[in-house]
């Protein structure tokens, strides 16, 4: 109970609630509480790989900033999710016969994951000659209160390195729908646990100038996902490539039946791990990351198959993992 949610009252006026009855940890407390933990942890394993989960948006991306050069650890909400993001673009590019550095794309979201996405592209982008500042001009934000650019006063220090110049866009082009009329974006990423934002007039927009339009709704559980695969195939004429956050079965669309990829990330971290420990690295890179994008997309079945899933089942996991370990092990010792 450290960190999820933002009220625990009735939580902890449950009967049932087997954790500690107390009122959640806030502020430097809560921060004391941290260093301490991983004062102790260090000291008590000197070896350890610390792996952040759950924590929110609002803690997440400080406390990795604050430790990762001090400690071996990654956030897997951070790195992993967008790790596991872009292997699923790698693959829909090699469907494509394209490159993720000539791409359009906009993602309705910009918490944690979203950052971490964009930190992920922007780094395979980097890989195939983009420089930073090219990368992050092909990448479109829309949080809750519209486009993440730089004339707004109210940006997360997380969020201003992808603010896009407020000069030359036009002032009632800051919504969702508007960015995407605007930048006519070959990929559209949802993160923001809204249902349904990705509705038949936006998508159908999208669909209007892309052959193929690449489509993860990744926020889950389901019910919080921004559309399901049959309606966007449907408003795309089935020529959607589409990842979800969340399992979808098989979807028909004229006499095909398509397959739909989970951009899961149990098909990166624990290869990631694996690496790491394995090759005794004493720190987490985002190029360990990069490399393990590069083996997951290579496992793509659309590869194989045209109405394959982007991403591979999960009983391939033990496979991926040991192919994401030797490359991620690899990377730890190019680095040194």
């Amino acid at each position: 109970m450290l960190d999820a949610g933002t009220d625990n009252s009735e939580l902890l006026d449950d009967p049932l609630y087997l954790g500690w009855r107390h009122p959640r940890v806030r502020g430097q407390e809560y921060d004391d509480f941290i260093e301490a933990f991983v004062e102790a942890v260090t000291q008590k394993f000197p070896r350890i790989l610390l792996q952040w989960e759950d924590f929110s948006k609002q803690n997440a991306a400080r406390l990795l900033e604050r430790y990762r050069d001090r400690l071996c650890s990654f956030n897997d909400d951070i790195q992993g999710t967008g790790a596991v993001t872009v292997a699923g673009l790698l693959a829909a590019m090699k469907v494509l016969h394209s490159e993720l550095g000539k791409q359009r794309i906009v993602i309705l979201g910009a918490g944690s994951s979203a950052i971490g996405i964009s930190d992920q592209i922007v780094a395979a982008m980097a890989e195939n000659g983009c420089t930073e500042r090219e990368a992050k001009q092909k990448l479109w934000l829309v949080d809750s209160k519209g486009l993440v650019h730089d004339g707004r006063k109210d940006l997360e220090r997380s969020k201003q390195k992808y603010a896009q110049p407020l000069a030359g866009l036009e002032a009632s082009g800051l919504s969702f729908l508007d960015v995407v009329k605007c930048v006519h974006p070959t990929i559209l990423i949802g993160t923001s646990g809204q249902p349904g934002a990705f509705n038949e007039q936006l998508v159908r927009e999208m669909a209007k100038h892309v052959v193929r339009p690449v489509i993860f709704p990744l926020s889950n559980p389901t019910s919080k996902s921004e559309a399901i695969p049959a309606d966007l195939l449907k408003w795309t004429e089935g020529r959607a490539l589409i990842a979800t956050g969340s399992p979808f079965p098989p979807t028909n669309y004229g006499e095909r039946l398509i397959e739909i990829g989970q951009c899961n990330n149990a098909l990166i971290f624990p290869g990631v791990g694996l690496g790491i420990i394995a090759s005794g690295a004493r720190r987490v890179t985002d190029k360990m990351f990069s490399a393990a994008s590069r083996v997951l997309s290579e496992f793509s079945p659309v590869l194989n198959y045209p109405d394959g899933p982007l991403f591979p089942p999960l009983k391939d996991v033990r496979e991926i993992s040991y192919r994401v370990a030797l490359a991620v092990g690899a990377e730890g010792v190019r680095a040194g």
